[in-house]
């Protein structure tokens, strides 16, 4: 069975910085687009930032320069690299994975279980 598993959210003072993590596991071939996603109190999901196999990444708006994604292919792994961090940045933060579960076989969405981070002094 596969598993997203987010770690590394918390409480952080504005103007700090967070890196989250997000594992994948379970028995697969391969993964394809990673990305993260949030969802801030009242508000609907939104995206923040993908990250192709070969490492080619797009960002939303509201992330660049903020926001950095990475990816770690032999880990099945993937990280958000978060700075400057405001009150409006508190959400549960999710990923999310495109999986292929074996060799020519057709790609799966997953998404992982979120992870809280409030921004607060």
């Amino acid at each position: 069975q596969v598993q997203l598993v987010e770690s590394g959210g918390g409480l952080v003072q504005p103007g700090g910085s967070l890196r989250l993590s997000c594992i994948v596991s379970g028995s697969i071939f391969g993964i394809n687009t990673m990305a993260w996603y949030r969802q801030r109190p009242g508000s609907q999901r939104e995206f923040l930032a993908s990250i192709t196999t070969d490492g080619t990444t797009n960002y939303a708006d509201s992330a660049k320069g903020q926001f950095t994604i990475s990816r770690d292919n032999a880990k099945n792994t993937e990280y958000l690299e978060m700075k400057s961090l405001k009150h409006e940045d508190t959400a549960v933060y999710y990923c999310y994975a495109i999986v292929i579960l074996r060799s020519g076989g057709p790609t799966y969405q997953y998404w992982g279980q979120g992870t809280q981070v409030t921004v607060s002094a």
